[in-house]
């Protein structure tokens, strides 16, 4: 029988990736420890002036919206305030002078946000803005609204480092949240490990993004998450939504095991088109481990079932291992499809037409006549 030598994959091509890769998003993520810990010292800059709020309420959307999950996953076992996160036009209805709202829009111009902020000084609620400019800092000046400008020129997607420090630095300075830069400082490690482990020039078979991208290409990603991983299994599908620019969901133990597993009951072929991928943690509750465990013996043999564990001793540290993993992956995923992960067409031609009904010119009047808290 001759012997057939495997097909070299193109992720073992620096060039090829580069070729797909055009805006090299790739360094958002090889670079990643140097990103948090710049966006971690720009934000200290951060002097809050607000009493400790009752609620704290991140508004904001997308990429811009994931840092505020991430924030209230972080703070979930210890917050002695909760913690929300709105993706609408408008506040939940208890928002008022006692809440923190934090408006989060990278390019400052999402109609969504604008109208949220406009809420929150209607409401006399504590306001705070993290954007890169645009129209949010623009009347966030001219209120008198505090707010940390992040660098310009990134995708917003990749710019989540600098959306999600000022976050956490702020829930530091309000007491929510103690010994960040100790955690920062391991969790920067970790990440220089994750970075080296799945850098471009690696191997698919000794990188585990490589090896998840390819394992996916041409499947239906599903990520399981639990507990503080919620958001981090969120943040994947989301990448591998407009990275990859492919369809993907996400879910989360222990409720799953109420209504999601019984989809897979009897998928039979089908569960041929799903890749499922389970983030771990070694110190996971042994409830959830026994889930997890049972829930991936019930599902059909022909289901492609991987896991990610996360690394070090930090929970900043494990989620954020866990999902830079994700950022790779679906970038990889892209250079296999052959498709430039920067692009997000469906979503302009989607802010063209919303720009036509109207909504944003509303929202900016309406800001245009309010006056600075005197």
């Amino acid at each position: 029988m001759k012997n057939v030598t495997p097909k070299k994959s193109r992720l073992d091509s620096v060039g090829e990736i580069r070729l797909i890769d055009k805006s090299n998003v790739l360094q958002f993520c090889v670079d990643a420890p140097k990103h948090y810990n710049e966006a971690y010292n720009l934000a200290q800059r951060i002097a809050p002036k607000y009493s400790r709020p009752d609620n704290i309420i991140v508004a904001g959307m997308g990429g811009s919206a994931i840092g505020g999950e991430f924030l209230k996953d972080y703070v979930r076992n210890h917050a002695i305030v909760p913690v929300e996160v709105s993706k609408d036009y408008t506040l939940p209805a208890y928002a008022n002078e006692r809440s923190f709202v934090l408006v989060v829009s990278y390019s400052g111009d999402t109609e969504e946000s604008l109208s949220a902020f406009l809420d929150a000084k209607k409401r006399d609620c504590m306001t705070f803005c993290v954007s890169c400019g645009g129209s949010l800092l623009k009347y966030a000046e001219k209120l008198g609204v505090p707010y940390l400008q992040v660098p310009k020129g990134m995708p917003p997607r990749a710019a989540f480092p600098y959306m999600l420090m000022p976050q956490l630095v702020l829930a530091e300075k309000l007491g929510l949240v103690q010994d960040l830069s100790k955690n920062l400082i391991e969790a920067t490690q970790i990440l220089e490990k994750v970075s080296r482990e799945n850098s471009p020039e690696t191997t698919t078979g000794s990188s585990v993004a490589k090896s998840l991208a390819d394992s996916i290409n041409g499947a239906v990603p599903v990520i399981y998450g639990f507990g503080n991983y919620r958001a981090v299994a969120l943040r994947w599908k989301q990448q591998f939504n407009e990275n990859a620019k492919v369809p993907a969901k996400w879910e989360v133990f222990p409720e799953l095991d109420h209504n999601e597993i019984v989809g897979w009951e009897n998928a039979t072929e089908l569960a041929e088109c799903f890749t499922t991928v389970f983030l771990r943690d070694k110190n996971e509750p042994l409830e959830v481990r026994n889930r997890i465990e049972i829930t991936k013996s019930l599902m059909p043999k022909v289901s492609k079932q991987f896991e990610v564990w996360s690394q070090g001793k930090s929970m900043l540290g494990k989620m954020l291992s866990t999902l830079v993993v994700g950022d790779f992956a679906s970038v990889y995923l892209a250079v296999l499809r052959g498709v430039d992960p920067v692009p997000v067409q469906t979503i302009n031609v989607l802010k063209r037409k919303l720009g036509e009904t109207g909504t944003r010119g509303r929202v900016i009047r309406e800001l245009e006549k309010l006056k600075p808290k005197s």
